[in-house]
């Protein structure tokens, strides 16, 4: 049996999974939207995985990252739960060697990564607003009544794109139906917004930031052209995208876990047989000082397998 790896990736907008070999080569990918149900996706997503992959492989070792990470973890029996920055970081630096500016943008929240001769050595996190974000794209392309899957390739007519203010997500959807009565095409105001999108990272998630080539463009925005062509355009430098772009961070987890694997340690993995199982997330708040904090727990089957959320560590457990 070939030994495998499989990484998975809990967001508020989608869980993506991917499994490689011990070599690092993606076996298959899967990028599902979450629709505010994880342990849903999560299940979903192993069923449909699983179905995508050669009988003649195992599963040698699993990760976890992304929102839901500890969730997930807990669900699959992960062997490795780390942070999106590091799986980012990691995947990036497999796929593109010598990369030194990670830009990432998903469905709710973007991020900028730097790495110097192979290390993270700054990155910056923007969930506060949902400008520039995919969530907020696929509104506006809703709104336009343009596929979503077209909007890169229409910003791209644009000949004269318009001036869209970018830094709120209400004053650009105000702004952008005042340019349409203005008669602006279609097409400059989505060259615009694409602009306005990149100009409000630059100046909010990447201030401060000495952005350097080669500049690595990654999460599920990176499928759009137009957005692409401005960051292009903004720091005059060319912008790579991986192959595997909308399932970094899924890559990272499991090339995390692989090498947390090969150092002769056993894998925690349940097996995929585990979609078919029932979960259960409740929650309580610790009374026990005035942190008040919510205290999370996941049954399997009725019976208790992972609790978290204490800042000192009283409730956290792996289950019984």
């Amino acid at each position: 049996m070939q030994p495998c790896y499989l990484g998975i990736d809990v967001g508020s907008v989608s869980t993506n999974l991917v499994v490689i070999t011990s070599t690092g080569e993606v076996l298959s990918s899967l990028y599902i939207r979450t629709h505010g149900q994880p342990i849903q996706a999560v299940r979903e997503g192993l069923r449909r995985i699983k179905a995508n992959l050669p009988e003649n492989i195992t599963i040698a070792g699993a990760g976890a990252t992304g929102s839901g990470r500890y969730l997930a973890g807990a669900i699959v029996g992960a062997d490795i739960v780390k942070n999106e920055i590091t799986a980012h970081a990691v995947a990036a630096r497999q796929e593109i060697p010598g990369v030194q500016t990670i830009l990432e943008i998903g469905g709710q929240d973007s991020k900028i990564i730097i790495l110097r001769e192979g290390v993270v050595t700054d990155f910056a996190m923007n969930t506060v607003c949902a400008a520039g974000t995919g969530s907020f794209l696929d509104q506006q392309a809703a709104r336009l009544g343009i596929p979503i899957e077209n909007f890169g390739e229409l910003a791209l007519k644009a000949r004269h794109p318009v001036r869209i203010a970018g830094r709120c997500t209400v004053f650009a959807e105000s702004d952008m139906i005042h340019k349409q009565q203005m008669g602006h095409n279609i097409e400059d105001i989505i060259g615009g917004l694409c602009e306005a999108l990149v100009r409000n990272y630059l100046n909010n998630v990447a201030k401060g930031k000495e952005i350097l080539p080669p500049i690595v463009f990654q999460g599920g925005v990176a499928a759009n052209a137009g957005i692409r062509a401005a960051f292009k355009k903004a720091l005059g430098q060319e912008i790579i995208v991986p192959q595997h772009f909308a399932v970094m961070g899924a890559l990272g987890a499991a090339l995390l876990a692989r090498d947390y694997i090969n150092n002769n340690r056993k894998t925690k993995f349940k097996g995929f047989e585990i979609a078919d199982q029932e979960f259960r997330a409740t929650s309580f708040i610790c009374q026990g000082c005035s942190n008040l904090c919510e205290i999370v727990n996941i049954e399997e089957e009725g019976s208790l397998i992972a609790r978290w959320g204490s800042r000192c560590g009283k409730w956290d457990t792996l289950g019984e």
